[in-house]
């Protein structure tokens, strides 16, 4: 591969980076729910169900993502760390970088669970902080070969599988099974709690691969091969991963998103590789490029956006505007599913104008 230069911006990248925020914003704000709740013993309800994580063993669209959240992490570092070369920034200067970035993405993660009503509280299942670990990773393979770093990523599966399996501990010795199993063990090593929704914070460990394989999907997007031939790669390559982690749900590790299994890695990590396939193709190749500022404004500030709906509008933000919805709208005779889904519209437009304004007046807040 050929990295002297840097090609133009992919905008699919971006496209697919806005995409994933504001789902998570309109997610934030509580559309999904008030949409769900309306919906409610109709057969439309098994649509909006898949804006919800899977209880246990299976997938939904909402399980994507994370893993895609953490795919682009990776496809981004490619064009910072090419950039960087550009510039003639040695690695131990680009090492510096991103240890202070994993350091801010572990804090603000860690920050993010830390204030509860009851008090503080230490708690390592945010994907920030599951992304600080991710993101080292991928840096400091990032100069092996392409063969060696697919290698390292499936590597990282078996070592999960292991672990999982074959750390046999009294009470955590049911390697799928919720509260019984190594992640948990884990977890109170770390924190003395174990989470009720199953999440586990060794989930960095297999998802690794999903940062990994968006470094390698990067490279791909970045080498002098046709658009032809990179579309081929992305779609062979995802299709195999689908067949893989299907195949292996049916016969020997059951698709968790709670818990990271391989089999779920490779069905997301597939999913995630088919979409940039789409993306690219559509926007880049096909130049369909109508409202793509509408997804730009928000991926350009991803971390921003983030931390603001976590931190500040899981809060504050949004209770106010819904109750403000909550006090006027039954004035004009809106059901309280009607009144919640134009309070999470409403609230989603207030943030989406704040990234605008940020986007128009080139505030980047970068970590």
């Amino acid at each position: 591969m050929n990295h002297s230069s840097m090609p133009n911006r992919v905008l699919s990248l971006d496209f697919m980076r806005g995409l994933i925020m504001i789902l998570l914003m309109l997610e934030s704000a509580g559309l999904y729910e008030s949409l769900n709740n309306s919906l409610e013993g109709n057969a439309a309800q098994l649509l909006t169900q898949q804006f919800f994580h899977h209880p246990w063993n299976g997938i939904r669209f909402w399980d994507l993502i994370q893993p895609g959240f953490m795919f682009m992490a990776g496809t981004a570092m490619v064009y910072s760390l090419q950039r960087q070369q550009n510039e003639g920034v040695p690695w131990n200067r680009s090492f510096i970088k991103v240890l202070k970035r994993s350091g801010w993405l572990f804090f603000w993660g860690v920050f993010d669970y830390a204030v509860r009503p009851n008090g503080l509280s230490f708690e390592l299942w945010d994907v920030l902080t599951q992304l600080s670990v991710t993101t080292l990773i991928a840096f400091l393979i990032f100069r092996w070969e392409f063969k060696w770093q697919f290698i390292f990523s499936l590597f990282l599966l078996l070592l999960t599988e292991i672990l999982y399996r074959f750390a046999h501990i009294s009470g955590f010795d049911q390697p799928f099974t919720d509260q019984q199993n190594f992640g948990n063990y884990v977890d109170v090593l770390l924190m003395n709690k174990i989470n009720k929704g199953g999440w586990v914070a060794i989930n960095c460990i297999p998802t690794a691969a999903h940062t990994i394989w968006g470094v390698l999907a990067g490279k791909l997007l970045l080498s002098d091969l046709s658009s032809k031939v990179k579309i081929k790669w992305l779609l062979v390559v995802g299709a195999i991963f689908l067949i893989i982690g299907f195949g292996m749900d049916m016969t020997i590790t059951p698709v968790i998103k709670r818990i990271a299994t391989s089999s779920f890695v490779f069905v997301s990590g597939g999913y995630c590789l088919l979409f940039l396939a789409l993306s690219y193709w559509w926007i880049d190749v096909k130049a369909h490029k109508n409202y793509l500022q509408f997804f730009t404004v928000v991926g350009m500030n991803s971390i921003f956006i983030y931390l603001f709906i976590e931190i500040v509008a899981d809060r504050w933000f949004s209770e106010y505007i819904h109750a403000f919805g909550k006090g006027l709208l039954p004035y004009l005779g809106c059901t309280t599913n009607t009144i919640g889904m134009i309070s999470a519209l409403a609230v989603f437009a207030l943030e989406w104008k704040m990234c605008q304004f940020l986007y128009k007046k080139k505030i980047f807040l970068k970590i």
